[in-house]
């Protein structure tokens, strides 16, 4: 509606909440279906990522337009990374495997959506993503289009406050997963709220 290059997903996860799957069509359709994630893991997941904001803002669109002008060229990019979802949903189901193959997984999803296309990543971003893996993180990605924004990590317990030690200098965001999607709060002079 805006004529904005942007991505569906962030407003499908806002919307919908929780851990699901989703799953795009060329049509524009999508799919939805909720994974089934125990409460403690869930929690262990939620509890093993660390979120900075890298403090370097940037407009989406331009990021995301120079990366839909070159999808074209990187389908192999583009099937892996459907293909690491597949993987993601089998370790999260799999309470015998160890939620740090998440993490291994995001390393591997953010050294490939660098290469879609340039102004993914900077230096100084490349620089934050290289100290938290230094001081022990499994993996992370650039959350949004790229450019700036939010770096998410996963980190094993033990490695967690060398993390936050080593990026000390930016903005640390609690994380955790929400079972109920947005809502829509409207404030009534009479105290009473409708969603």
């Amino acid at each position: 509606m805006i004529g904005e290059n942007v991505g569906s997903q962030d407003q499908i996860w806002a919307s919908y909440g929780g851990m699901n799957r989703v799953d795009f069509h060329p049509d524009g359709a999508f799919d939805v279906r909720p994974l089934i994630v125990s409460p403690k893991r869930r929690k262990d997941l939620a509890e093993s990522f660390l979120l900075f904001f890298t403090g370097l803002s940037r407009i989406a669109s331009e990021v995301a337009g120079r990366k839909i002008a070159k999808l074209h060229r990187r389908k192999s990019h583009i099937r892996r990374m459907v293909e690491l979802v597949d993987e993601g949903e089998a370790i999260l189901a799999d309470e015998t495997r160890p939620v740090s193959g998440i993490g291994e997984m995001l390393h591997e999803a953010w050294c490939l959506k660098r290469e879609l296309a340039d102004g993914i990543t900077t230096r100084q971003i490349d620089a934050i993503y290289e100290a938290a893996l230094d001081a022990g993180a499994t993996g992370g990605k650039l959350l949004g289009a790229g450019g700036g924004g939010f770096l998410l990590f996963q980190v094993p317990a033990k490695r967690r406050n060398a993390v936050r030690e080593r990026l000390a200098d930016l903005i640390s965001v609690s994380v955790n997963v929400d079972s109920s999607g947005s809502k829509i709060v409207v404030f009534e002079p009479d105290g009473s709220e409708t969603r």
